[in-house]
């Protein structure tokens, strides 16, 4: 089995990527947070620095696009290539209600002449391996019989189905049986991902579709970054080499930012999974959201690692 970690937006940075590999590793493809193309034709700096190949040394990253104009996909990912990527992803799947209202992510799902078109234009790159990133659909299911055979039109290099709907934001349950259909038709190469927060979901997924080799892992990883190490059989996550990872990702924020309450917040975000490993975890969350000052937040989090556990075969949001 590969394990891609998900984009997770403002979150899976190179800031963050980088302690990820080296403390827990196991990640065999990395997908950006997604750049948006701009009238300016070139990339924001923000995007540029976190995709730069020196701040990504030995990671193997996958930049991501949201977009539904053919031509400003095309003119961004000649830009990538110049980087020296040489795969793209397509966001497909983005239910953000900024992105939908635009018809873009998720939303463009609903308009399937246009995303014909679309594809038709960009899948002209022959020199680009273009992957794509899909919901099921953006009301219904459904939808994904019709869009399953959009797809099969195009040299997808490989189909990344998160197995809910739009209207579903990350309610309900996946829906497996539309995810076989896809399974079971797709020309492509087909990714699972949704809902692979502990062990236990991994191995009832499996169980159900030995044959899909590829699986991404977004809000599972966040909570507990030692899952894989977990499904692959090994120990999971200590205390320790969480609070060095975390110390690690905190410092190159507050070293890149140079203002301690951006990169606060951009850790409250962090915890905002990760707290889940932890015993006892709710007070010690309240505290690290209300933290104003840096000796606040650093109190709060020394506190919770000092008298709180990690429990063994945690996971996000865990019963």
């Amino acid at each position: 089995m590969k394990f891609y970690l998900a984009p997770m937006e403002g979150i899976t940075v190179h800031i963050y990527r980088n302690p990820f590999e080296k403390y827990f590793g196991n990640i065999d493809k990395y997908f950006t947070p997604f750049i948006v193309p701009n009238n300016s034709k070139s990339l924001k700096t923000k995007e540029l620095r976190d995709l730069l190949p020196e701040n990504n040394k030995g990671l193997n990253i996958v930049p991501q696009i949201l977009t539904n104009d053919a031509e400003g996909f095309i003119t961004t990912a000649r830009k990538l290539q110049e980087l020296g990527y040489d795969e793209i992803n397509l966001n497909l799947g983005c239910p953000a209600g900024t992105v939908v209202g635009k018809n873009r992510g998720s939303g463009f799902l609903a308009l399937k002449d246009e995303l014909d078109e679309f594809l038709d234009q960009i899948y002209k790159m022959d020199d680009m391996k273009i992957s794509i990133k899909t919901r099921l659909g953006k009301n219904s299911p459904d939808e994904f019989y019709d869009i399953i055979n959009i797809y099969n039109k195009y040299p997808l290099e490989e189909l990344i189905v998160h197995a809910r709907t739009r209207d579903d934001f990350y309610g309900n349950k996946p829906n497996f049986e539309v995810f076989k259909h896809g399974v079971e038709v797709s020309k492509a190469p087909i990714c699972y991902n949704g809902d692979i927060f502990k062990v236990e979901d991994y191995n009832n997924f499996v169980k159900a579709f030995p044959e899909v080799n590829n699986i991404m892992i977004g809000r599972g990883l966040l909570a507990n970054p030692g899952l894989i190490n977990e499904i692959k059989g090994m120990p999971g996550v200590d205390k320790k080499i969480l609070k060095d990872f975390h110390d690690e990702v905190f410092n190159t924020y507050r070293e890149v930012f140079q203002e301690d309450k951006n990169a606060m917040y951009r850790m409250k975000e962090v915890w905002g999974y990760m707290i889940y490993m932890f015993s006892d975890n709710k007070k010690y969350a309240k505290k690290i959201k209300k933290a104003q000052k840096v000796a606040d937040y650093n109190h709060a989090v020394e506190s919770l690692f000092a008298e709180q556990d990690i429990i063994k075969g945690s996971g996000f949001f865990r019963d």
